[in-house]
């Protein structure tokens, strides 16, 4: 399968805004039980106040898998789903579709191509505009995420929005905002490790002649994407992860969450996760550049029907 073809033109800046949200959440929905068992063993071992009800101990991806529909029903899977659709729509939005645009802004006038700097450059600026308009959603996510149900099967929150609305009342509106320092840092380096990566080696590859510009060359491209991004990010992710989902006063801040983190499991810690991460990061840039591709295509394609 090779796809649409290529169009003569890109589509408006509004379309590719549209497209990427789409195109995550098309890829949300297809990886999300990967993303719940990262969730999971990053927070693993983790010292709370007060202590977790949950004794439950993952191994592994498909263990954690098997171990969450045994404990709490399949469901589980895709706790939080509605809040990281949410995100995807007013984050990948942000941080993927105005990334060409930005990193026009950055290149300077009559240069023949796009440098390094400056896909870099326009890859965190995009990266932490997003996280800055869409953190509260991503805090929700990972509430639902990380929070086993109780023994009773009652669960925390009653839902997304009663989770925006009791954070809110019982942390304050900051709350929302919790983790944002490394969430910002986490997606900066993301946007850069996926944006950029994929731009450079599907740029590469179609330089070389080596592959067509279609889906199995957004393919290659979006798998080298993924590890890499994982690779620079998961540190990142982890303390994000673990800072997100602390009760109030468990860490004063991201870096005593790092501390504790470097304390309780040394060097090793921050790699917790690594395999269901690059898992889930790599199937997701995959779905999600040929989504995103695909539907672009479709864009110019219907605007340039008669």
């Amino acid at each position: 399968m090779v796809g649409l073809k290529p169009p003569e033109g890109p589509p408006p800046p509004a379309a590719k805004f549209l497209c990427a949200g789409t195109a995550a959440c098309i890829a949300d929905l297809c990886t999300f039980p990967l993303d719940t068992a990262k969730v999971r063993l990053q927070i693993q071992g983790e010292v709370q106040i007060p202590r977790s009800l949950s004794a439950v101990q993952y191994r592994g991806v498909l263990g954690t898998l098997r171990t969450m529909v045994r404990t709490e029903g399949a469901r589980s899977l895709y706790s939080g789903l509605a809040a990281g659709l949410q995100r995807q729509m007013s984050f990948a939005s942000i941080r993927i579709g105005l990334y060409d645009s930005v990193k026009q802004l950055y290149t300077p006038k009559g240069a023949e191509s796009t440098g390094l700097g400056a896909r870099l450059l326009a890859g965190c600026t995009t990266g932490a505009v997003a996280v800055a308009c869409a953190q509260p959603t991503d805090v929700v996510k990972v509430r639902f995420q990380a929070r086993a149900a109780l023994p009773d099967g009652t669960r925390r929150y009653r839902g997304t929005w009663d989770a925006y609305r009791s954070i809110a009342r019982e942390e304050g509106v900051r709350g929302l905002w919790r983790g944002s320092l490394p969430n910002i840092a986490r997606n900066a380096i993301v946007n850069c490790g996926e944006l950029v990566t994929y731009d450079l080696i599907k740029e590469a590859l179609l330089r070389a002649q080596l592959m067509a510009d279609n889906v199995p060359c957004h393919f290659v491209a979006a798998f080298g994407a993924g590890f890499c991004a994982t690779v620079v990010a998961s540190p990142v992710d982890v303390v994000k992860t673990r800072y997100m989902n602390a009760d109030p006063g468990q860490y004063r801040n991201a870096l005593s969450c790092l501390l504790a983190l470097l304390m309780q499991d040394g060097l090793a810690g921050l790699y917790k996760g690594f395999i269901p991460s690059f898992l889930r990061l790599g199937c997701w840039n995959v779905v999600m550049f040929i989504s995103y591709e695909q539907l672009q295509r479709a864009v110019v394609l219907a605007r340039a029907a008669p």
